[in-house]
Order: structure tokens, then sequence, then C-alpha cells
């Protein structure tokens, strides 16, 4: 997992609410037994045409699109099925995190375990952000996973939430596996101290 620490970067918008992982990324493309190059294939029906040829006007396929690495998204982003792929196709093609109203949770959590940040904002901020990028498309905004505020052009912070373990490993740049092997020989020292109960476990 790569670390998170700061991120200052461009937005784009799709503001659509309730858009669900299959929308993300079709179930089509779940066939791949890894990650790489599913981010081509993010948003697929919206962005490609039936011959298989880029839409012009859909936001992804503009430079501005290429350029940014924060997505607004609309409500309930990330409803429907459990596919891990959804965050996948999205850190694949660039995006570090998803600002929106709410996630839904399978969303979210699977989300933060691979190291995309969903940051959670009220209804007057997510409406700011979005007049924001269609007034200034190049406006860029500041999100501090460590203090957890996400800072619009005008200097006001936002807090958003995250627990603690997630927003650790994050931080950090593991995933909750690396996360439990870094403190290995804490484990064992700890059980080292009760030999009999692991002589019966064993």
């Amino acid at each position: 997992m790569e670390k998170f620490t700061t991120l200052s970067a461009k937005m784009v918008v799709i503001p659509t609410e309730n858009i669900d992982t299959d929308q993300i990324i079709p179930a089509r493309f779940l066939k791949v037994t890894d990650k790489n190059g599913l981010g081509d294939n993010l948003f697929s029906d919206w962005r490609y045409n039936e011959d298989g040829s880029p839409k012009p006007d859909f936001i992804l396929n503009t430079e501005q699109g290429k350029q940014a690495q924060i997505l607004v998204a609309g409500d309930n982003f990330g409803c429907g099925s459990s596919r891990e792929h959804a965050p996948w196709a999205i850190m694949g093609y660039g995006f570090r995190a998803v600002v929106s109203t709410s996630f839904a949770d399978i969303f979210r959590n699977n989300s933060l375990k691979l190291g995309l940040v969903p940051v959670v904002v009220d209804k007057d901020t997510h409406y700011q952000l979005l007049s924001l990028v269609e007034e200034e498309p190049g406006t860029t905004v500041t999100i501090d996973l460590e203090a957890q505020t996400l800072q619009l052009p005008d200097g006001r912070k936002v807090s958003f939430p995250i627990d603690n373990f997630s927003k650790t490993c994050i931080l950090k740049g593991v995933d909750q596996l690396g996360y439990l092997q870094s403190h290995a020989d804490a484990v064992l020292e700890f059980e080292a101290g009760y030999p009999d109960r692991v002589n019966t476990l064993a």
C-alpha cells in the first residue's frame, strides 16, 4: 500500500447519486486475477462507446480528468455489490481520495483496506466543491490525513471521520496484515510468557 499523508491535488466531479460498484467497474471485468489495468475500465459503460472508442465529453477522458487525483462524487457512492475491484479501479486510474456526502459501508471499508481515502463532507461543503470545479476546473484542495481535514482554497478546513486503525495503516503505507506482521516480535514475546497455554493450544 502506498503511504498517504497530505495530498494537494486537482479534482473532477461525477455528481450522480447512488453510483453502484457495477457502474464503477462492470462485472465483466472482474475475471482478472490482479488489479493491473482495472483503471482503464473505470466507469467503462459511461466512458466508452460501443465500439470501444472513448467518449470525448466524459470527464475521465479529458485532460482535466487525467490531471486529477481527487474524485468528488454524489451521495451514497459505492453502493451495490461488495467487489474490491471498485476501489482498485479508482486507484488504478490515479485517484487517491474520493469525496462525497456518504459512502456505502462495504465500499468504504474496502477502500480503507487498500489505501483509497474516503472523505465524508457535509452538504454545504460538497456543493461548494462542485461549484469550485465548475467555475475553475484547475482548483486544488488539500487533504491532511493526520489532521483529518480537507482544506478549501479559501483556507477553510473541514474535518472528516476515519477510524484510528485504518488511519494508522494508510499513514504508514501498510495493509492490515502488514500492520500485524510489524508487531510479530511483540506477539512472540507475549506468547513466551505463557508457555503452558501455548503448548496446550498446539
